[in-house]
């Protein structure tokens, strides 16, 4: 039963980030048509370090379910907030110096993906 748990609340975390994606890849595509690739790229960057440090993390935090491994779950938890926090301090910093990004669609794909994250609750019914 508690395998059956951790696979829905992995499935639904993994549709979340998968819906984060296509926001942010339609938004980059938007940017590079219109703008032209520097701006596509940048976008892309930001796409990128909202979408991968979650997906890390719904891949850590949905490891252990159940009652009677109550205490991994919080710990895999912490452990994948803490691992999505560094990977998005990384990823910012490998962008800043090895690519000359646009800080506009850089921060407004990054933003709008992070978004999509916050509004989650409205894409998912409860059953």
């Amino acid at each position: 039963m508690s395998k059956v748990l951790a696979r829905r609340g992995r499935l639904s975390a993994y549709k979340l980030v998968l819906i984060q994606a296509a926001v942010a890849g339609s938004v980059s595509v938007f940017f590079f048509a219109m703008w032209g690739a520097q701006y596509g790229i940048s976008a892309l960057a930001g796409a990128a370090i909202a979408v991968l440090p979650n997906f890390v993390f719904a891949t850590l935090a949905f490891s252990h379910t159940g009652a009677s491994s109550a205490a991994k779950v919080v710990k895999t938890f912490y452990w994948g907030e803490a691992v999505k926090l560094l990977l998005t301090i990384a990823m910012f910093s490998l962008v800043f110096i090895n690519i000359e990004v646009g800080f506009m669609p850089l921060f407004v794909c990054y933003t709008l993906a992070l978004i999509v994250h916050w509004t989650a609750p409205l894409y998912f019914k409860q059953s």
